[in-house]
């Protein structure tokens, strides 16, 4: 829909007055669908019910607009000073992120170039030239050489009869939303994938460090075996098991350097640093999953940065019918030029030098053989497909939610069982050491017993390596905190498009 900006042909003579009232006025109609959102899949509650609190962890709270709390820095409710600081990084120098930063300033600039459309265009084009006519050429003057210095202004608008131009720019500022959205979820995915990485390397420390503790107790065991052997009391064999469980630990504890050196790769990489210039001093993990409040599943649509990209590109695609629409309409163009013409320079300065011109053109197209009826169908067809893609954005919310408050339910209980399993086979390996030592079982028993004792304290910590994924995975799910009031407005996005900025984020 057109906007009236009065004053733009200063020029035009009082005689072309009817003609831009009559434009303004016919200016009013828009053609194409008005958006409505449309319904997407919702449910009462969460299958899953959040997991019972843990005594020592803390609670994680969404941060709200008005809030004074810094929003989306949820990582710090795990209580670590570590990733604190390499979250941070994330933020600072993650390329990807800069990516995604990049492409919503190109959207948000893009929206001044739709803007553009909404006022005429003013050129000048100052010429000077010297013309010989032909001798031959009929009805020749008797001067056969003359110059002419030409300063013309010209000005051309498009009344915006059908809101062609208008659905543009709101198009265009829905897209730059979407992008401004892809940038949250961008920042929300790498700060998590940063998490899940660190407690996956400081889980590898604690698989290290248990394995090299099993090490020292197996070595001892050996020396013991061995001058049990010397002694008469043990045979040969109980050496060579003994031998043979030390040499299998130490291959395991060497393997774990391994998945804990790509770890560590990962994260240097998250955090836009070289690997051969980045190191993490190991510490074992002992932290704690947080509580997590998860609220009601329709909350989800308001928390959500890709849902909401999904959102605003469904209206932008509802905007695209309206504009393929407007094409099967007459068009209006307005022209206009006024300036100086002489056969000398000098000749500007006089007052009979002076042109002007103004008119109106109104253009249709009566045959264009079917390309306004298939742009106008793939129109539709593409706002069908973000409509489907909308629904499945927030179904896939729904399960990614569902899954992790599942995984930290069940691993919740998995934990306290395995906590007692340790219990168990650490009990059972001081038993039958006890006995070997007395001569009343074999070695076998003791390397039988060891082996389900590291077993089971090496699956201690891969639970709760898995909870502390979980714990990640599900705030990522809920958002991290973000919410749709920190979505940039259309007026907001219009004002900055039109003013140079170096943020890596807007508002």
């Amino acid at each position: 829909m057109m906007r009236h900006r009065s004053g733009f042909l200063s020029a035009a003579p009082t005689s072309a007055a009817p003609l831009l009232v009559v434009g303004a006025l016919v200016a009013g109609c828009t053609v194409g669908p008005d958006y409505e959102k449309p319904p997407a899949p919702e449910a009462d509650a969460f299958k899953e019910a959040p997991p019972a609190p843990v005594a020592d962890a803390g609670v994680w709270q969404p941060a709200r607009p008005a809030d004074g709390s810094p929003r989306g820095n949820w990582w710090v409710v795990f209580g670590d000073p570590t990733l604190n600081t390499l979250e941070d990084q994330v933020t600072a120098a993650n390329q990807d992120l800069k990516i995604a930063a990049a492409r919503f300033q190109q959207a948000r600039a893009l929206v001044g170039v739709s803007r553009a459309a909404e006022f005429p265009t003013l050129s000048v084009a100052p010429g000077v030239a010297s013309v010989r006519q032909s001798l031959h050429r009929p009805y020749v003057s008797s001067t056969h050489t003359s110059g002419d210095f030409t300063l013309p202004f010209d000005a051309t608008y498009e009344v915006d009869l059908w809101g062609r131009i208008g659905r543009s720019v709101t198009a265009a500022g829905e897209e730059a939303q979407a992008s401004a959205a892809d940038l949250e979820t961008a920042d929300l995915s790498l700060h998590a994938e940063l998490a899940v990485d660190y407690f996956n390397l400081r889980s590898a420390d604690a698989q290290k460090q248990l394995l090299d503790d099993s090490v020292k107790a197996f070595a001892d065991a050996l020396q013991l075996t061995i001058n049990r052997a010397r002694g008469g009391a043990a045979p040969e064999s109980d050496v060579a098991q003994a031998q043979t469980q030390l040499d299998v630990t130490r291959v395991q504890a060497t393997d774990v350097t391994v998945e804990r050196a790509q770890f560590e790769h990962a994260i240097a990489t998250l955090t836009g640093q070289a690997p051969a210039k980045f190191s993490l001093a190991p510490a074992p993990l002992t932290l704690r999953e947080p509580t997590i409040p998860v609220g009601l599943p329709s909350g989800l649509l308001e928390r959500r940065p890709d849902i909401a990209a999904a959102e605003r590109r469904m209206a932008e695609a509802n905007e695209q019918i309206g504009i393929a629409q407007a094409a099967y309409y007459p068009s209006l163009v307005l022209n206009s030029a006024v300036g100086l013409e002489g056969d000398q320079i000098t000749d500007w300065f006089s007052w009979p030098s002076r042109l002007w011109s103004v008119g109106l053109s109104l253009s249709e197209t009566l045959f264009d053989g079917g390309r306004r009826d298939s742009l106008s169908e793939a129109a539709r067809a593409a706002y069908d497909a973000n409509v489907a893609n909308y629904r499945q954005t927030t179904l896939d919310a729904f399960q990614q939610v569902e899954d992790n408050l599942a995984a930290l339910r069940i691993l919740q209980q998995e934990a306290q069982q395995q906590d007692e399993a340790v219990a168990a086979a650490q009990n059972s390996l001081q038993l039958f050491t006890t006995r070997y030592l007395g001569g009343r079982d074999t070695y076998l028993q003791v390397i039988t017993a060891q082996t389900a004792a590291l077993s089971n304290q090496r699956n201690q910590v891969e639970i709760q390596r898995r909870r502390m994924e979980a714990s990640v995975l599900l705030v990522k799910a809920l958002g991290g905190g973000w919410s749709t009031d920190e979505l940039p407005t259309l007026d907001k996005i219009e004002k900055a498009s039109a003013e140079p900025t170096t943020a890596a984020k807007a508002d």
